[in-house]
């Protein structure tokens, strides 16, 4: 074989083995600050809720921050099912069909449309990896949330974004009695 053949090959053959290599790692998450300092983030990804024998599932894409939330809740196709809304003393379920459904609260809200007082507010913290007053928390050797006990809830962190240890977390799983939720965040946007 002549020899600028094989130095052709040779070169071929470490520029793949550097991509193979490349394509292993993770990417690192962004710079941010800690999870404790994060007051503002937007998450897009879905969501799955069980209760007893009924099942709901839909993409979410939610913003939060210290005064509001906002999500939107959306089926397999992307189309608009409902925008929940809620700010200091107010909340606010419109749906697709132009249905309206109000309450002071995230959690009376829920047990208005779902029979069921889901934990809506904690879930900015959840999301997170913090505990509320009250809560309980363990942690894994890189410092990430583990499982979260908090109202009666138990929380378990079951994948984060990279291995890093201001990772966020990828899959929350949070379950009272017969209600389970399944968080899946595909993208986090974090302000401080």
């Amino acid at each position: 074989m002549p020899r600028r053949v094989r130095l052709g090959l040779a070169t071929t053959a470490t520029c793949l083995a550097l991509l193979a290599g490349c394509a292993m790692l993770e990417p690192a998450p962004p710079s941010r600050p800690p999870r404790e300092a994060i007051a503002s983030f937007h998450i897009e990804g879905r969501i799955a809720v069980r209760r007893a024998e009924e099942n709901f599932s839909a993409g979410i894409d939610w913003r939060h921050d210290a005064q509001s939330d906002e999500i939107v809740i959306s089926g397999p196709l992307g189309q608009g099912l409902a925008r929940l809304s809620a700010r200091a003393g107010a909340a606010l379920l419109e749906t697709s069909d132009r249905k309206r459904y109000a309450a002071p609260d995230l959690e009376s809200l829920s047990e208005q449309v779902f029979g069921a007082r889901l934990p809506v507010s904690g879930l900015g913290r959840w999301a997170l990896g913090r505990a509320g007053d009250g809560g309980a928390i363990s942690v894994d050797a890189a410092g990430r949330p583990v499982a979260l006990s908090e109202q009666g809830w138990i929380i378990e962190y079951l994948r984060y974004e990279s291995e890093a240890p201001n990772a966020l977390p990828a899959l929350l799983h949070a379950q009272r009695e017969d209600v389970e939720v399944r968080l899946v965040i595909d993208q986090w946007r974090v302000t401080e």
